[in-house]
């Protein structure tokens, strides 16, 4: 690799060089316009539509994770569990509570029915019965409390075991075995893999990319400049409001279901399709020869020479194909494959 790189970069500095008549024959292609999307490109970033951060609702140790990062998990499932000692003890003080409460409930009424017999003959006064009443509303009410108390000691209890809120994948788990967790702790972070978009910024000045065409929608492509990948947007979203600060549009592009190697967090480039088009000259990736600022082809003139020109190149515009936007035009041969041609200019000047 080192050597080829080599070889490139000295053939720079070097004019028209042809190759030798025996020397494998070299894939030529003619460069042409076609005509092309009116595109603009947002760089932007590979969210989840679904992904939930699942925190701690109650304090307690960590005594128990089932789950780590790339994990699967249903809905419901286990992801870690708190030490549940503490809640179990205000869940048996609130069990206790609720009994004392009811006890008192059956004696106050008891005693409001015997208050009451009374009354009927007419050994006590109105007043006695009143008060007896208000004693057995006020233990009904605390029997009442001491049950609200019971639940809540119960949920709480309940929030010592962490479960997936949504089916998917464990992105990041944010809590190891032991740590002290207390309420809002965040623990584990879980995305559906299915729900995958691409979010960009646009600036107001290019309000017209995000605008589509009389009679179309807009369209987008999603480019993975790291692997050179392409995938056709599902929709595509504009939020109806601009970022005060930024002066900027958030554009959402849903991608396809289930895309191997694509996760959240990755960088992307967003082509925004409007409907427009125009004739536009682009060459395969692998004909364009990048070393430091310099970019350029191989250019094949009629006589079999081949000679380094220097391009400048755009944007991507497909997979594998790069748009040139000046140093070529349509009708010229160029060499399909740019390290080839340069190893060929070598060895047909060493013959020479």
């Amino acid at each position: 690799m080192f050597k080829v790189a080599v070889v490139a970069l000295s053939l720079l500095t070097f004019g028209p060089l042809a190759w030798a008549a025996d020397a494998p024959a070299l894939e030529r292609l003619t460069v042409e316009a076609s005509t092309l999307p009116t595109a603009y490109p947002a760089e932007g970033v590979i969210e989840s539509r679904n992904q939930a951060t699942v925190s701690a609702q109650t304090a307690g140790r960590v005594v128990a994770v089932q789950v780590d990062a790339g994990s699967l998990v249903a809905r419901g499932a286990v992801l870690m569990r708190i030490d549940p000692a503490q809640a179990g003890q205000a869940v048996a003080g609130a069990e206790a509570a609720v009994a004392q409460a009811r006890a008192n409930a059956i004696n106050a009424r008891a005693q409001y029915e015997r208050t009451k017999s009374l009354v009927a003959r007419q050994f006590v006064s109105q007043s006695a019965l009143d008060q007896a009443e208000a004693g057995m509303k006020a233990a009904d009410a605390q029997l009442v409390a001491a049950q609200a108390n019971r639940s809540q000691a119960a949920t709480t209890l309940g929030f010592t075991t962490v479960t997936a809120p949504i089916a998917g994948v464990v992105a990041a788990r944010h809590a190891e075995l032991g740590e002290m967790a207390q309420p809002g702790t965040p623990l584990v972070t879980v995305y559906d893999p299915a729900t995958l978009r691409a979010v960009a910024e646009i600036p107001q000045a290019r309000l017209g990319a995000v605008t589509p065409a009389p009679g179309s929608r807009l369209a987008a492509r999603v480019e993975f400049p790291a692997s050179g990948r392409w995938v056709d947007g599902v929709a595509v979203t504009v939020l109806p409001a601009a970022d005060p600060r930024t002066h900027t549009l958030r554009v959402r592009v849903d991608l396809p279901p289930q895309l191997p190697g694509v996760v959240p967090g990755l960088a992307a480039r967003v082509h925004l399709m409007a409907g427009g088009v125009q004739p536009r000259l682009s060459v395969p990736a692998g004909a364009v020869l990048r070393r430091g600022e310099v970019t350029g082809v191989y250019v094949v003139d009629e006589a079999g020479r081949i000679q380094l020109r220097q391009i400048r190149a755009g944007e991507a515009v497909g997979e594998g194909r790069i748009e040139v936007l000046s140093g070529l035009k349509a009708g010229e041969t160029i060499a399909a494959d740019a390290i080839q041609a340069g190893l060929l200019a070598v060895a047909a000047r060493k013959a020479e």
